[in-house]
């Protein structure tokens, strides 16, 4: 029986690793041709299957051969383990784990998949007990064992990122959000571009109370440099891109409340109102607030967002009908409060009419269009 790891079985599994499943086979067949005992060339040909076809017969059988010659082979559990599960004799893998633990009470790995699979296996078998019903507290108890075994397994490991991320998903099964919260931190610590962790921070940094829309832009767009290919940070980035956009249309509604002031649209008891029409010099000072407004509202804060943000506020726009649609309100509010303000007016029926022309379109979909990404 060989117990050193022959080059060829190193090759091979260099070769599974990238994916050169059929090379990986030929090249084990070949070494067990010549050597039928080497136990390392079955748990690398149990994997070449289970990683190409996942195929949990002859992966299986690989192990069992392996096993055969080897039966206390820590590689060979595990990959028997893994070929269990995908023979679908699920259940059985608990027996195969606890002697991996029992002969390497050390090795984290085990613990880690144990508890991965533990909660599982349980809820399995009080499910069959119960006619297809699993108990709360018999699922509950499997998670607390499975919590257990994967707390074991991160104090084994404390650098391996497999082990939070099993005790995660049983905290998040649990519905223990704060040691949830923990474990992301724990695995972003680990590896800082860990796209699901990365993913599960940001949103909750940038949903929690009193972020605003461009730091919870600034937080996607920092996600998406670590992970490019995240789909759910894209759209987080496009949901506060469009936070921002509303916030334009908010600029441009201010601008026609100021102008109804401009020109006493509506009158307070006991106040007169301005004779119409309003001097030109009056006209042109009505201007000033509103160019306040935009310039320390639109255009200094559009200047301070990351280019990344800026690009996709241009790309969203683009891409989707509702920025186009708020961005097409807060131009139409502002053409009205211009068109008040600007024309001198002899009487105020017709900026009246433009006040609610104005105003109508945006708060008939202000609360409607919050989600309205696409």
């Amino acid at each position: 029986m060989t117990t050193a790891v022959h080059p060829a079985v190193e090759r091979a599994d260099l070769l599974i690793d990238l994916k050169r499943y059929d090379e990986a086979r030929d090249l084990l067949a070949r070494r067990l041709a010549e050597d039928p005992e080497d136990v390392r060339a079955w748990v690398k040909l149990a994997r070449s299957h289970l990683c190409d076809e996942k195929d949990g017969a002859k992966a299986l059988e690989a192990t069992e051969r392996a096993l055969a010659l080897d039966p206390e082979d820590i590689g060979a559990l595990v990959m028997h383990a893994h070929a269990l599960r995908e023979a679908r004799r699920f259940p059985e893998t608990e027996g195969v784990l606890r002697e991996v633990i029992r002969l390497a009470p050390d090795y984290w790995y085990g613990y880690a998949l144990l508890a991965n699979w533990l909660w599982r296996v349980k809820s399995f078998r009080a499910g069959q007990a119960n006619g297809g019903e699993i108990p709360r507290e018999a699922y509950l108890a499997a998670l607390r064992e499975s919590g257990d075994l994967a707390r074991e397994a991160i104090r084994l490991g404390p650098e391996e990122v497999y082990a939070y991320e099993v005790a995660w998903s049983i905290a998040d099964l649990a519905g223990d959000r704060n040691a949830a919260d923990q474990l992301d931190e724990a695995i972003l610590r680990l590896d800082p571009q860990h796209e699901e962790a990365l993913e599960r921070w940001t949103k909750r940094t940038a949903a929690a109370p009193g972020v605003k829309a461009a730091e919870a832009a600034t937080l996607y767009a920092d996600a998406l440099a670590s992970a490019p290919d995240s789909a759910p940070m894209r759209r987080g980035l496009d949901e506060a891109s469009y936070r921002l956009l509303r916030g334009v249309r908010w600029l441009a509604l201010l601008c026609l409340a100021l102008a109804a002031v401009g020109v006493d649209l509506f009158a307070t008891q006991g106040e007169t109102r301005r004779e119409l029409p309003l001097p030109l010099g009056q006209r042109l000072w009505d201007l000033v607030p509103m160019a306040v407004i935009w310039a320390l509202g639109a255009l200094l804060r559009y200047r301070r967002l990351r280019a990344g943000i800026r690009v996709n506020l241009r790309s969203l726009v683009r891409r989707r009908a509702w920025p186009r649609i708020v961005l097409g309100q807060a131009a139409w509010a502002m053409l009205c409060a211009l068109l008040i303000t600007q024309i001198p007016w002899t009487d105020r029926t017709v900026p009246h009419v433009l006040f609610w022309a104005g105003l109508v379109p945006a708060a008939a979909t202000m609360w409607f269009d919050r989600k309205k990404t696409g």
